[in-house]
């Protein structure tokens, strides 16, 4: 093998193994997304969609959003990210990667001004801090909603109201940028933290 030759596989190898290891950007060796701790952050950097956030870790986000704003529904594509609130999120994997729950992965996070620890994954078994599985909800969303719940997909309403979704979207710990809270959202956020301490 010539110089130039052995040079360029060595190239190639080592880029293939610096996208694998990027977070959301390669596959794992079953199939799946490589999802880590790095994979989250800010939710507010990502793309507002009324009043949840959406992003793709494959970097395909148009095609996130154009579904996200579809009023007819559609399939999310793989890495596709959802989350309504700092401490959740749904990660879209390859077809075929988990029929059950129509491929999407379920993250509960634990959140900081340091970064995101990831508390539980997984697809059919996570449990969130409310005590609810969240295939159990979301599998509820009727067919063309690919899992996603909004009011009228058929799921569950969640024990939250529209401006403690909003106040936990405004105080994420890994945002740079949150404002100041007055005494009434703090007060609204303690009371919050103390009902949803991890169970179990």
């Amino acid at each position: 093998m010539n110089g130039s030759l052995r040079y360029t596989r060595v190239a190639i190898t080592a880029l293939l193994a610096l996208l694998y290891c990027l977070p959301g950007m390669a596959q794992t060796t079953d199939g799946g997304l490589q999802v880590s701790e790095s994979s989250f952050s800010c939710i507010r950097q990502m793309t507002a969609v009324r009043g949840f956030f959406v992003d793709n870790l494959l970097g395909d986000i148009d095609a996130t959003v154009a579904i996200a704003n579809s009023a007819e529904g559609g399939i999310y594509p793989p890495g596709s990210m959802v989350q309504l609130v700092p401490g959740e999120a749904m990660v879209k994997h390859p077809q075929g990667f988990s029929p059950a729950t129509r491929d999407w992965e379920f993250f509960e996070l634990d959140v900081a001004a340091e970064g995101t620890s990831i508390r539980k994954r997984g697809f059919a078994d996570v449990v969130n801090r409310f005590g609810g599985n969240c295939l159990a909800c979301h599998a509820q969303a009727k067919p063309q909603w690919d899992m996603i719940c909004e009011s009228g997909h058929g799921c569950d309403p969640i024990p939250l109201t529209r401006d403690i979704l909003v106040l936990m979207q405004e105080t994420d710990p890994r945002c740079k940028d949150n404002r100041a809270l007055t005494a009434q959202e703090m007060e609204k956020l303690k009371a919050l933290h103390d009902a949803m301490q991890p169970q179990g």
